[in-house]
């Protein structure tokens, strides 16, 4: 039972009233013209910011990302880079003259330069391969380097060589698991770390020779995977751990090899078998912060932050005591606090940890706030919200009022008129309290519109949060502007709330996120009369489209579905996906040691109970959750003869990423809303 025990229907907060603009709301096209703000990087000085800002090419078809800088205190921002390849990955010289980036400028992925007093970049690296990441060491003189190369090679000359070698037939042969994994073709390559210097460009050391596993881990793995000890001897990285059982163990350790490459790394974490990662070492190098689960096989365990001594290598758990789940931590420069932000309650809260006691101290609890860094007094960190994208802020470390650092967004946002939103509770299932946003029509008048269609819209995961986010693939705004009041709740199994309610969807998918889901429903229309309980529609990806699969099968008070990338058959799934500890763990085994646990809930079973028209919607791309589950979810609604049409995206995974692809989703979704909540709607396409 949830922790959590408050009064049924508590209006908790009135986040943010609509930001009242002379024109309409939200479009696709308007959340594609936002710049997207990320990556910050404090200048040694603690007086500056370098970060990424993100621009979509619509012609092109991607996104172009540059450099930018401002002052801590906001009072200048500039324009760093302006090359039409993107520049990413921001990072300071220990002198703090200039700025690293990575960059796709030359036809390759290298580490190029520039200076903070101006000038032009300059490449860093010219090497024969890509360079995935880097970091650089505190005497500014090396750099670690992230890069595919065949394990069986020990140069990068020879790894060059053998990727010359070309077989006459396009066979792929396999041994073992993963094969695939997310969206990628296993090749036989593996990411090894290099250590690398401008005064020997030619001597790339490896420090994993003949390693068969990958650092940064893939697919979603980046450099904060690894990190250097502050006097430069030696490289911390995070590595799965497994063999030919690595698709059904969640296993990494951290690992300790000297930066010379003299030595074989040590693991600084194996007597943990779960998740351990994101390495941090603290100011004096004596110790080192460490992300881990305690559960073996288990993805969505809590992340606790636990301190190992790095002569001792002994562990102390910091944060036993907080049922909360990092997602890294940020060092301050005397050593004795760490900050961190995590999901809690509906938001994305920043939080300071005292480095001894482990007491913890919010600092900011409304909004999204992530990618806390150090600049003084200050913490700098990227912050949005359901109406407002992602912008640099800062705030007095010890808590306070946050302060605007970029503008980037203000005039679009100011255009907008968004929608009203604001959290609500509810009794769901086990009689917990369970956590929901509603998400008004733009320019919504009661008096005007006393009644208005619902979107109501499920998240994946399971293990997630649709919280006050501002989203460019799920975004509620973007319905409200169309018209629909969004109604988006965190069920059980969502994370935020305490492990506890995390862990209540294992072997529970459609039980009790499916009763919070329409105990949601029915609080929401109760609460709020404008909404028009006879026109409704939901809408999810992932475990969210296997969610709309399973409401097919339970219930006809949807007058219209959509199904991105969602399960039918939960015992197939398991033998067609790559991550088998995932579906190991919800449903309690193996399909041949436990059939019970995947015939449970099964949308499949329900099939014959299908009557609301269906938009399904699958990415080619997607190895998680695979086409085929698309394809036989649009079979059944065509053999059932039930209203249904089939969107598919060939060079998507298991997100819609490219901007066109975005642009034709939001026509489709919204487009099929329309027929069947207003009765209108343009004669669809087929290509």
């Amino acid at each position: 039972m949830s922790i959590f025990r408050f009064a049924p229907l508590a209006l908790l907060l009135a986040a943010a009233p609509a930001v009242v603009g002379p024109g309409k709301g939200l479009t696709i096209d308007d959340m594609l013209a936002m710049q997207r703000v990320g990556e910050p990087a404090v200048s040694p000085d603690g007086k500056w910011v370098a970060f990424s800002v993100r621009d979509t090419d619509m012609a092109a078809n991607k996104g172009r990302t540059d450099i930018w800088l401002a002052t801590v205190d906001g009072s200048t921002v500039r324009r760093l880079t302006t090359d039409p390849a993107s520049d990413t990955s921001p990072a300071w010289s220990p002198d703090g003259a200039y700025v690293y980036f990575s960059s796709t400028r030359g036809g390759s992925a290298q580490v190029w330069r520039i200076a903070v007093a101006g000038g032009e970049a300059e490449a860093v690296t010219k090497l024969p391969i890509d360079v995935n990441g880097f970091r650089l060491f505190p005497d500014g003189k090396r750099l670690l380097l992230a890069m595919d190369v065949w394990p069986e090679t020990r140069t990068l000359a020879a790894s060059v060589e053998r990727d010359a070698v070309k077989s006459p037939s396009s066979a792929q042969a396999y041994d073992s698991l993963l094969f695939r994994h997310w969206d990628t073709w296993e090749d036989g390559k593996y990411s090894h770390l290099f250590v690398w210097s401008p005064d020997k460009p030619d001597d790339a050391r490896d420090l994993l020779p003949g390693a068969t596993t990958d650092t940064p881990t893939h697919p979603f793995g980046g450099m904060e995977d690894t990190a250097i000890a502050p006097d430069g001897k030696t490289v911390a990285y995070v590595a799965r751990v497994g063999g030919k059982a690595i698709a059904w163990t969640t296993n990494t350790d951290v690992f300790l090899v000297p930066a010379d490459g003299v030595g074989k790394p040590v693991a600084l974490t194996g007597a943990n078998l779960a998740y351990d990662y994101a390495p941090s070492y603290a100011p004096d190098g004596k110790s080192i912060a460490v992300l881990a689960m305690a559960r073996a096989g288990y993805e969505a365990d809590r992340q606790r932050v636990v301190i190992y001594d790095v002569a001792t290598k002994k562990p102390r758990t910091l944060t036993e005591g907080w049922d909360r789940s990092p997602g890294g931590v940020e060092w301050s420069k005397d050593g004795k606090t760490l900050y961190a932000s995590a999901d809690d309650l509906g938001n994305h809260t920043l939080f300071a940890i005292d480095a001894t006691s482990g007491k913890v101290t919010t600092l900011i609890d409304k909004g999204t706030n992530a990618s806390p860094q150090v600049a003084g007094d200050q913490i700098v960190f990227l912050r949005d919200t359901l109406t407002m994208p992602a912008e640099l802020f800062r705030i007095p470390a010890t808590g306070g009022v946050p302060r605007q650092i970029t503008h980037f967004n203000d005039a679009r946002v100011a255009k907008i008129a968004w929608g009203a939103y604001e959290q609500y509770t509810f009794t769901g299932a086990k009689g917990d309290t369970v956590y929901a946003y509603l998400v008004k029509p733009a320019n919504f008048d009661v008096k005007r519109t006393p009644k208005v269609p619902v979107a109501v819209l499920i998240h994946g995961g399971p293990q997630g949060s649709f919280g006050d986010h501002f989203h460019y693939r799920w975004n509620p705004e973007v319905f409200a502007g169309h018209g629909y009041a969004a109604v988006v709740i965190d069920f059980h199994g969502s994370t935020g709330y305490g492990q506890a309610f995390t862990d209540a969807i294992n072997g529970d998918w459609g039980g009790a996120p499916y009763d919070d889901i329409m105990a949601g429903i029915d609080a929401a229309l109760k609460k709020y009369p404008f909404l028009d309980g006879s026109r409704m529609g939901a809408a999810g990806a992932s475990y969210g489209g296997y969610m709309i699969n399973w409401i097919n099968g339970k219930t006809d008070r949807f007058k219209a579905l959509v199904c991105h990338d969602g399960n039918l058959d939960e015992q197939l799934a398991y033998f067609d996906t790559e991550e088998l500890w995932f579906p190991e763990w919800e449903h309690g085994g193996t399909p041949w040691t436990n059939p019970a646990g995947y015939a449970k809930h099964n949308p499949i079973d329900l099939v014959g109970n299908w009557k609301t028209p269906t938009l399904v919607v699958h990415g080619g791309q997607d190895f998680r959750v695979v086409e085929t589950q698309g394809m036989s979810t649009f079979t059944a609604l065509q053999r059932k003869g039930i209203p249904s049409r089939f969107l598919y995206f060939p060079d998507e995974n298991h997100w819609v990423l490219k901007p066109q692809n975005s642009k034709r989703w939001h026509d489709e979704v919204l487009g099929w809303l329309d027929r069947y909540l207003l009765g209108t709607g343009s004669t669809p396409r087929t290509r």
